[in-house]
């Protein structure tokens, strides 16, 4: 239940000890704490909510609600949300307190085990823990457990999924009384009110092309649909399961990832030289240049590296798929620098624990940092405009038909 913004904390408080609430100081925390809360995002916005002034420079678009764990009891407090930008209690609460949760039960969990170290018991130190009993673990992860299937099993009900993120992070889990890799799917997507929003996880034995497919069958299961391009590494089977999974989708393979791949095929000495030249191919004004540039890049190679050159030249339709959309959104989809960001975040957490005692744990934390992280992509700005994402579904993508037979163009200078 959303906070009057009329109420006065005093009135209320009146109201509580004339009435002899049970709950009188639980009521007396709220009261105070959603005054100060109000107040704060009143100063954001230059004016009282509902004030008339010159001096405003946003106002109030409703509520999301968070917990808030007092020794009086838990409070459900209001959290007012902007219409520009956005607005977070942290004097009062802590981001990613999910994340937070799951890291605890995680540690508390391998600790239990009895698969820690002298390096887990410090960390469950650092974490504040002091004591925990088996209950407690028991309730937080369930509680945390039931949070984060929700979130995996949600219908995904929006009109359409343009574009999609796909990657997988390497993990250490304990199995049968050995260490072993298993492999975190993680699926991020631009949904139809262009914000993007964590599709899906999985934990996959190996990353192979049984593994991407089952994994993209149970997005579709889930409601994926409208998929115009994926933009992933060279992930093994990816692409076969996209065909299988996503028809009528394309594959865009990540321009940062395989210029790495491009530059173990030359010398040390000439790699500066080879990404100054493939770089000059994402640097043109329209898809017709960024392809004519393209054949200039290999063809210039060719004179010195033909290896390279010829590496470069078939991957030239999964390099360029990008070009097939507005030009205005080809930084933002032909390379998977923003999945790197959200991978980032997750290795921040996981790699404080390791070594997960077993793969529930790690659906847990890496799901509940996933879990905040798509609200805070909900309540922030459109990573895409509503007319970029309009205009993007009405291209047809026809890479693979492109002419690539035409003489080749004269080499770049050396």
């Amino acid at each position: 239940m959303a906070v009057s913004e009329s109420v006065n904390p005093v009135d209320l408080l009146r109201e509580q000890i004339e009435g002899a609430s049970p709950d009188v100081l639980q009521a007396m925390i709220k009261t105070f704490a959603q005054a100060l809360i109000s107040a704060e995002a009143d100063a954001m916005c230059g004016a009282a909510y509902g004030q008339r002034s010159d001096e405003r420079v946003n106002s109030r678009n409703g509520y999301r609600h968070r917990e808030w764990d007092t020794r009086a009891g838990t409070i459900d407090l209001a959290i007012p949300k902007l219409r520009s930008g956005s607005y977070f209690p942290d004097w009062l609460l802590t981001h990613r307190r999910r994340a937070e949760q799951a890291l605890v039960s995680v540690v508390a969990t391998s600790y239990l085990l009895g698969v820690s170290t002298r390096r887990v018991e410090k960390l469950v130190e650092q974490l504040g823990i002091r004591q925990l009993s088996k209950s407690q673990v028991s309730e937080m992860a369930a509680h945390l457990d039931a949070q984060v299937e929700a979130f995996r099993n949600r219908p995904l009900d929006s009109e359409h999924y343009t574009f999609v993120w796909m990657d997988a992070l390497t993990m250490k889990v304990r199995e049968a009384g050995r260490t072993v890799n298993v492999h975190a799917l993680i699926a991020v997507g631009v949904n139809a009110d262009g914000q993007r929003e964590v599709l899906g996880l999985d934990v996959a034995s190996d990353e192979d092309g049984a593994g991407w497919l089952a994994f993209l069958r149970s997005l579709t299961a889930r409601g994926l649909t409208g998929v115009r391009l994926v933009i992933s590494d060279a992930h093994a089977g990816l692409v076969q399961a996209i065909g299988a999974a996503l028809p009528g989708a394309s594959w865009q393979r990540c321009r940062t990832h395989y210029l790495r791949n491009l530059l173990t095929k030359v010398p040390k000495s000439a790699q500066p030289w080879i990404a100054t030249l493939v770089r000059t191919i994402f640097d043109q004004p329209d898809a017709d240049a960024v392809r004519a540039q393209f054949q200039r890049v290999v063809a210039t190679i060719e004179a010195k590296f033909p290896a390279a050159a010829e590496h470069l030249d078939q991957a030239r339709d999964d390099l360029l798929a990008f070009t097939g959309f507005p030009r205005e959104i080809w930084r933002q989809i032909w390379s998977n620098n923003p999945q790197e960001r959200l991978n980032k975040e997750i290795r921040r957490r996981t790699d404080v624990v390791g070594i997960f005692p077993n793969r529930p744990a790690i659906i847990r934390l890496v799901g509940a940092v996933l879990a905040e992280q798509t609200d805070e992509w909900t309540e922030g700005r459109r990573y895409m405009g509503l007319e970029l994402l309009t205009k993007a579904r009405l291209v047809n993508i026809e890479t693979d038909q492109h002419d690539t037979s035409q003489p080749d163009p004269a080499p770049i200078a050396a």
